[in-house]
């Protein structure tokens, strides 16, 4: 581009529309059908929305919600808030109802955005406290007491623009870096959501690291499936706006399957669990077979396995591991490639550590998968790995303008443009999450326990506040722990437990799928999983996985028992957050009874 960088997310899209005007930026399907949406109608619509807001009332500094599954028309909204200099108060559409009443009544919008009829009355409830909250659906809805269409809305900008021509760009040049962009409710895996201050300069300053760091080449396509409402998609979504990268709005998780066949994506952002359940459905599939495919299948992922530091690092395969890789390419590889669309180049991966053994697969198939690591505070991304450089098990180097380092005791610290604000009105909370130095100093504390290694990169090993520690004083890392067993084809879920404990128990959801398909064979009645978990050759199998693939750890961080749950754990239970981490917490409080039963009194 041969503007200055963009210093506001304002600048960022009219510098990005601008530059790409008759291309289709944004895609999506309507009807079946994907249809596009190029540079220049992109700005217009945004221009229309963010005067509809202006005509409504809405201010610089003044708070806009945004409840809604993604889309192409939450980025015109989030651009269209950004404009007035407004600030976007995004909440996930699978927010527990106490949690949007909460962030409601702490935030205080002055208007609210909504994505359907569904999601209205989802948070029905809530919304009742709210009396004067004014609110406005993407999808048309009949006519309500505080509602106002999307399609009025538009049309009142567009008058806007026609009366007052010069005033979009009144407003929008106002918009300054260190102006508030957004406040994100975290996650909260304990206690109430907080919500992080990101200004503009801290999203911006991210999102162009990013793209130095990709170095994305022409005509990148992006499949999006992730929530916009957390930091992550959205800011890759800037990024790939600003670099030229084609954005195209998958129709959520239970379409990606089959929308990943028909973009053809070049690059798509994912959370570990979606690799997972890839890997998980070729075993199942190979597993089904049996005979002669099963062997091969097993052959290739070991080719894969061994082929993958060499892909990663960009080193020559050794000649007889290369003969081999081509001849795993034809029986599986080409079949995983083509299941992810056949192009893809990248899959960038975060929000939860990523088993090594998944990315081995990948990589060595022929998928490169890049582990990043940040937070919402941290606008979000504070490291990842790239395709020059990309160091399986870690998760990458630092991005540029990002200085990390550990404290004492091993916790990560980083400081640098894209450090949030602080949390809206928690004064206490913010303090306690810097280091207590002169501010220019000052350090965030991520809370993540890590290791760097000689050549910068950076290695997560824990939660601070997850790591368990024996009654015999030892400490146990259940994040490593759980990676290592989730990598059995039986295993869905898994939770280590133990703090104040003797020894380290687990709490498994098998993968009910291959589990049924191997009780079959035993003979066991699979029809019902409450019965088939209480069978003691299944609570067998399942304890040979674990020690089977814990066999190398010591004696203490071994676990000792297990217990089966016939249930995943799920966001509506309360288990998981509304970014997939368990709640251990509640998930503790709510199988009380069945973990102490895995600690009866004398046991060791």
């Amino acid at each position: 581009m041969e503007n200055s960088p963009p210093k506001t997310l304002v600048e960022l899209l009219k510098q990005a529309t601008a530059a790409q005007p008759q291309k289709e930026v944004l895609r999506f399907k309507q009807d079946k059908q994907w249809t596009g949406i190029t540079g220049q109608e992109l700005f217009e619509r945004v221009r229309r929305v963010t005067l509809g807001l202006y005509d409504f009332g809405i201010r610089k500094w003044d708070r806009v919600a945004v409840l809604a599954e993604s889309g192409p028309q939450w980025s015109i909204t989030d651009y269209a808030i950004l404009s007035t200099g407004a600030i976007n108060v995004p909440i996930y559409p699978t927010q527990p109802v106490e949690q949007v009443e909460y962030i409601l009544r702490e935030s205080q919008p002055k208007l609210l955005f909504v994505s359907n009829a569904k999601q209205l009355k989802r948070v029905a409830d809530a919304l009742q406290k709210f009396p004067d909250l004014h609110i406005i659906p993407f999808q048309d809805i009949s006519n309500g007491e505080n509602l106002t269409s999307y399609a009025s809305l538009e049309a009142r900008g567009a008058q806007l623009l026609l009366d007052k021509p010069g005033l979009f760009e009144a407003i929008s040049t106002d918009v300054k870096p260190a102006d508030l962009a957004s406040i994100i409710y975290t996650s909260g895996t304990t206690g109430e959501p907080k919500g992080a201050l990101l200004s503009h300069a801290n999203i911006v300053s991210n999102a162009m690291a990013a793209g130095a760091v990709f170095e994305l080449e022409p005509d990148n396509q992006i499949l999006s499936f992730l929530p916009l409402s957390h930091i992550f998609e959205r800011m890759v979504l800037y990024l790939c706006l600003y670099f030229g990268v084609q954005i195209n709005y998958s129709g959520g998780i239970e379409t990606v399957a089959n929308d990943l066949k028909e973009v053809h994506p070049t690059l798509m952002t994912t959370v570990p669990r979606l690799l997972e359940k890839v890997f998980a459905r070729m075993q199942k599939t190979a597993a089904d077979k049996g005979g002669l495919s099963k062997k091969m299948f097993d052959w290739s992922l070991e080719v894969a396995r061994q082929s993958s530091d060499y892909l990663a690092e960009r080193k020559s395969l050794p000649l007889t591991l290369s003969v081999k890789r081509k001849v795993a390419d034809k029986l599986v590889f080409g079949k995983l490639r083509e299941a992810l669309g056949g192009k893809m180049m990248r899959v960038v991966s975060g929000g939860a550590a990523l088993p090594v053994d998944i990315a081995r697969v990948f990589i060595g198939a022929g998928i490169p998968v890049l582990q990043g690591y940040g937070l919402t505070e941290t606008s979000p991304v504070i490291a990842v790995n790239s395709i020059k450089q990309n160091r399986i098990g870690a998760v990458g180097r630092p991005l540029p303008g990002v200085e990390v380092k550990l404290a004492e005791d091993g916790e990560i610290l980083a400081r640098g443009a894209a450090i949030f604000q602080g949390y809206f009105n928690k004064v206490a909370e913010t303090a306690s999450v810097f280091t207590e130095e002169a501010e220019g100093e000052r350090w965030f504390k991520t809370g993540d326990i890590g290791k760097l290694d000689k050549n910068g990169f950076l290695y997560i090993t824990d939660r601070k506040k997850d790591l368990i520690k024996t009654s015999a004083g030892k400490y146990v890392a259940p994040q490593m722990l759980e990676g290592m067993i989730s990598q059995s084809p039986f295993v869905e879920q898994v939770i280590i437990i133990g703090d104040k404990r003797k020894y380290v128990a687990a709490l498994i959801v098998p993968e009910f799928e291959q589990l049924r398909s191997w009780a079959k064979d035993q003979g066991l009645d699979a029809s019902d999983k409450s019965q088939l978990i209480a069978d003691k050759r299944v609570v067998d199998l399942l304890k040979q996985e674990v020690n089977r693939l814990t066999k190398g750890l010591a004696d203490y961080e071994k676990v000792k028992r297990i217990a089966l749950l016939p249930k995943e754990f799920t966001i509506d239970g309360g288990e998981l957050t509304a970014t997939l981490k368990v709640r251990r917490r509640v998930v503790e409080e709510k199988y009380q009874a069945l973990i102490e039963s895995l600690y009866p009194t004398g046991a060791e």
